[in-house]
């Protein structure tokens, strides 16, 4: 046999081999939808201000309250922020006679606004925000008390951004990873994010809007600032959450737990994330679900689920342990597919995905696309070997 008849067959062996492990990576394309009948799946925004935030203009809670429906909203949290009511929401965003919906779940909480930055507040029902307000310039340790005894979920705002986030991070069960449209702004926070995982932390990633400024209606005068709703309003981003039922408790159910994924928009797709940890093909892991590792190879199936553009193709890029795994290319009525990897068998392994492309339009908020890029949506992660009382 030749040299060349040798380096031949050496590349071609070469070949096999590279394409046999990336079918293994990839070993099924667009396999059916998993459909999950433990929850519903709802829509909504965790960062808006109403005209009761001083700096925010042509933005009354009706008006946010009815764009939200029109839009297909499920959930929404009006976060005025504090300092401008000196802690008082309960008698101003919560006590607005236009605070109320037939069809839209309104969450009770406020932006905390602080000097040592931001973060909001959720809750399922009234509570003494003023407590929380009055005690922001404390030490962490007795926040946390305060906060604890109120019963409330805190969230880490725009952590890289102004006013970032300069509590411990024990504070809070979630951070806010996409904050408004301007998806190449939150890059650092997507950093302090799988910085919080890597450390044993489980904490949800989520969106909002951070929107201020509405579209001026009837008698209303356009402010300097009224060009931003074209650019960032209700929406951009949305979170979704899978809830065990239609409620405000289980919205702050699923957010606790890490039942989450974050889009463009509420027409953009949502991506679903599930694991076969069992082998049986049931798929009984979702996003926000812990399990101990076995050491053995797990399948986990992706899924884009909504208004999907089906000529577009879209690139998913599996994160493991803040670190790229793989990308996989998907496209179709109901892109999906699945990917097997093992989790490390002693330590912490957490995975969770991107999805980019091409936006889907966002008609109501026609620039929004434009700042959000190729970036469509985001998981939360899968869980393998954290303690979930870290």
């Amino acid at each position: 046999m030749t040299i060349q008849s040798k380096y031949f067959r050496f590349l071609i062996c070469l070949i096999l081999t590279l394409n046999a492990g990336y079918l293994q990576a990839q070993e099924t394309a667009n396999p059916p939808a998993i459909i999950n009948t433990s929850g519903v799946w709802l829509k909504g925004d965790l960062h808006v201000h109403s005209r009761h935030s001083t700096e925010s203009s042509n933005n009354s809670i009706a008006k946010i309250i009815n764009f939200s429906k029109s839009v297909g909203m499920d959930y929404l949290a009006i976060t005025d922020h504090d300092n401008h009511v000196n802690g008082d929401v309960a008698h101003h965003t919560w006590a607005d006679p236009e605070f109320k919906s037939d069809t839209l779940l309104l969450l009770y909480g406020a932006e905390w606004t602080t000097t040592r930055g931001h973060g909001n507040v959720f809750s399922d029902k009234p509570y003494d925000h003023k407590r929380l307000y009055d005690i922001r310039d404390a030490r962490d340790i007795n926040i946390e008390k305060v906060k604890k005894s109120l019963g409330i979920h805190l969230s880490a705002n725009h952590p890289s951004g102004k006013d970032n986030f300069g509590f411990s991070y024990d504070l809070v069960k979630s951070i806010e990873v996409w904050n408004s449209a301007v998806w190449p702004k939150n890059a650092n926070a997507i950093m302090i994010w799988d910085d919080m995982l890597s450390s044993g932390r489980m904490m949800t990633g989520r969106g909002g809007s951070d929107t201020h400024h509405g579209v001026p209606t009837a008698t209303e005068k356009p402010s300097a600032n009224t060009y931003q709703a074209e650019f960032n309003y209700v929406g951009t981003p949305t979170t979704w959450v899978f809830a065990k039922q239609r409620s405000l408790t289980a919205i702050i159910d699923a957010l606790d737990h890490g039942k989450a994924a974050v889009s463009s928009n509420p027409f953009a797709p949502r991506v679903e994330f599930y694991a076969d940890y069992k082998g049986n093909g049931k798929f009984e892991m979702m996003m926000g679900d812990n399990a101990v590792s076995k050491g053995k190879p797990i399948k986990f199936q992706v899924q884009l689920i909504g208004n999907k553009l089906p000529k577009e193709q879209y690139t998913v890029t599996v994160i493991k342990n803040g670190a790229k795994l793989n990308s996989f290319q998907v496209s179709g009525e109901v892109p999906a597919f699945q990917f097997t990897d093992t989790p490390d068998l002693k330590g912490r392994t957490y995975y969770r995905v991107t999805l980019e492309g091409k936006n889907t339009d966002y008609p109501q908020v026609p620039k929004s696309a434009g700042l959000s890029e190729k970036m469509v949506a985001l998981s939360n992660p899968i869980y393998f070997n954290f303690d979930p009382k870290f």
